[in-house]
């Protein structure tokens, strides 16, 4: 049965915006170890033709990323991951200045550069601020949506740390003690990530999925992160290259229950999932007479 679609408000720094229909997050990864290599870029002119190709393709917001979390990879240090999204953020910004940008960082003082210097509007921290215990301190005080995520460890420890009573009752307690926590700070806008692929195995991503409407009861926008992951290429026996259809199949099953933002490599194939799901949606089934 198909969900209902809560619209929900963010205010990116004093601009109202309203998510009323589910948006496409598109990645872009400043970084030469990401898992999928259709999403990195290294040069300006691929980075500006990437962000054209995806506002056309019809992205609502650009998450930029310049330390790779996938599972096991090596961390860059912060000045490093800091000289890369200032790059990145100064090109798009001219190339685009009204889109809305998402950091993908766990680090404080990297998000602080990238909102009060560089123009982003959305810190998106894949550790639920476990990685740096400022950083629920310094998305108070810069009062702009944070993406909450769920994971335990680090990228290079996570694999090993699946254990879980009932990994979509646990990941539920744990976001909804999280997020409780900075709407006492003053965050108003907190979105909700499960983590798939993150300290799951694929069994409890799946599990996760087929729970995933219940986590409407933490009264946040929902987003979900599966693009080309492990947990759809592994079971079709391939790579993450020609793992786009299995994407979509997942992607689509999250809209049916209510997502409200899928992060995606492919923004084509999100836009297109969203425009069906939505015209599904928007009809109905009268009762049929037997």
């Amino acid at each position: 049965m198909m969900q209902p679609f809560k619209p929900y408000s963010l205010n990116l720094q004093g601009r109202l915006v309203t998510i009323d229909r589910p948006w496409v997050m598109g990645i872009i990864n400043v970084t030469p170890d990401s898992f999928y290599s259709g999403s990195r870029v290294n040069d300006e002119q691929t980075l500006v033709a990437r962000v054209g190709q995806m506002l056309a393709d019809g992205a609502d917001v650009l998450d930029i990323g310049a330390c790779s979390t996938r599972p096991g990879s090596q961390s860059v240090d912060a000045q490093g991951e800091m000289e890369r999204l200032q790059w990145a953020l100064d090109i798009i910004r001219r190339t685009a200045p009204g889109v809305i940008i998402s950091v993908d960082t766990y680090r404080a003082d990297v998000a602080r550069r990238c909102v009060e210097e560089w123009g982003a509007n959305i810190i998106n921290d894949i550790s639920g601020g476990t990685l740096d215990e400022a950083m629920f301190d310094t998305v108070a005080s810069l009062q702009v949506p944070y993406v909450l995520m769920h994971t335990r460890g680090t990228p290079e420890t996570m694999a090993s740390m699946t254990d879980y009573d009932d990994v979509a009752a646990d990941v539920l307690e744990w976001m909804a003690r999280r997020i409780d926590t900075l709407r006492q700070m003053g965050v108003a806008d907190v979105i909700a990530d499960p983590g798939f692929g993150f300290a799951k195995n694929q069994e409890q991503n799946y599990r996760l999925l087929s729970c995933l409407d219940a986590f409407h009861a933490l009264d946040a926008p929902l987003l979900v992160g599966v693009s080309r992951k492990r947990m759809i290429y592994t079971p079709l026996e391939c790579g993450p290259d020609e793992a786009l259809n299995g994407t979509t199949v997942v992607n689509t099953i999250a809209l049916l229950q209510g997502a409200h933002i899928l992060r995606v490599h492919d923004v084509k194939a999100a836009a297109e999932a969203v425009k069906i799901t939505t015209l599904m949606r928007h009809s109905s089934c009268p009762p049929i007479n037997q």
